[in-house]
């Protein structure tokens, strides 16, 4: 990526974590794939046994979090189990020049997309050059 990119790591702000020593709850950190377009950022996150409604999605002062808890259901009793589930929780540093307002989430087969706008400012744009 270019030197100027979105993703340019930024030493100013870091993601806060939660302590382990304090917290009785275990977080699964979902696997993430980030792309940057000329448009914004595309995020897709791994959350299989989560629901819709118990996603949390949130951006605040450039820290996007995603978290929700995931939930498994059985058509018996569970005899023997070796797979855990646990609540996720991701946090990631974004620039400001995005736009926040104009973002979407969607969340289908365990798989949830972010589409993050760059603000108009923020887009290169072509300056046409006058004659005389």
């Amino acid at each position: 990526m270019a030197a100027n990119s979105l993703t340019e790591r930024n030493d100013e702000r870091s993601a806060q974590t939660r302590e382990d020593t304090r917290s009785n709850e275990r977080f699964i950190r979902p696997a993430v794939n980030i792309v940057e377009t000329e448009e914004g950022l595309f995020v897709t996150a791994d959350l299989p046994g989560a629901t819709k409604e118990s996603i949390d999605v949130n951006v605040e002062k450039g820290i996007l979090t995603i978290s929700g808890p995931a939930q498994y259901s059985s058509l018996g009793t569970s005899v023997y189990r070796e797979f855990e589930l646990g609540s996720y929780y991701r946090q990631f540093t974004i620039p400001e020049i995005l736009d926040h307002e104009k973002a979407k989430a969607d969340y289908n087969n365990g798989i949830l997309t972010l589409r993050i706008p760059k603000a108009e400012i923020a887009k290169p744009r072509r300056i046409e050059v006058q004659v005389g």
